[in-house]
């Protein structure tokens, strides 16, 4: 098997970038796209009389270098993992209870003229009619607290 490999280095790095390109078609992370470059600039790499221990060194170096300094920036641009929704706004913005919330069951707060489903992080109880904070959002429950008096 390693002398096949060996044979045909070009067909290797390209099956690398295949399964790499595969791999992250389906994830969508932006990790393994980095070593299907890497991959990529080996097939050419391979041609040079380089031993393939040190192909696989320069691998890796180049594909973990991509990874470190490209993947932060692609990840910035192309807003992965995050899914913005208008309720993402609710976070830091003041709201009115209007029916008490208690340890045991949500109450219901007024925030922006629409009325939400809330509850406190620590099962702190909060009387109707106290301004209180938002400090996230779960499903359609806000997580608040009462406000700094």
């Amino acid at each position: 098997m390693i002398s096949f490999i060996y044979d045909n280095l070009p067909w290797f790095w390209l099956a690398v970038a295949i399964v790499c390109t595969v791999i992250e078609a389906f994830t969508f992370g932006l990790a393994t796209i980095w070593f299907a470059l890497g991959a990529l600039l080996m097939i050419f790499l391979s041609f040079l009389p380089i031993p393939f221990a040190w192909q696989v060194l320069i691998f890796l170096v180049v594909s973990t270098v991509l990874l470190v300094f490209t993947r932060p920036v692609a990840v910035k641009k192309l807003k992965v993992g995050k899914a913005k929704t208008n309720t993402d706004e609710l976070a830091g913005k003041t709201a009115l209870v209007v029916k008490d919330i208690t340890k045991f069951d949500k109450g219901e707060v007024k925030v922006n003229g629409i009325i939400w489903s809330a509850q406190t992080s620590n099962g702190e109880e909060i009387p109707a009619g106290t301004e209180c904070v938002v400090e996230s959002v779960h499903g359609v429950t806000l997580i608040v607290k009462p406000c700094a008096e």
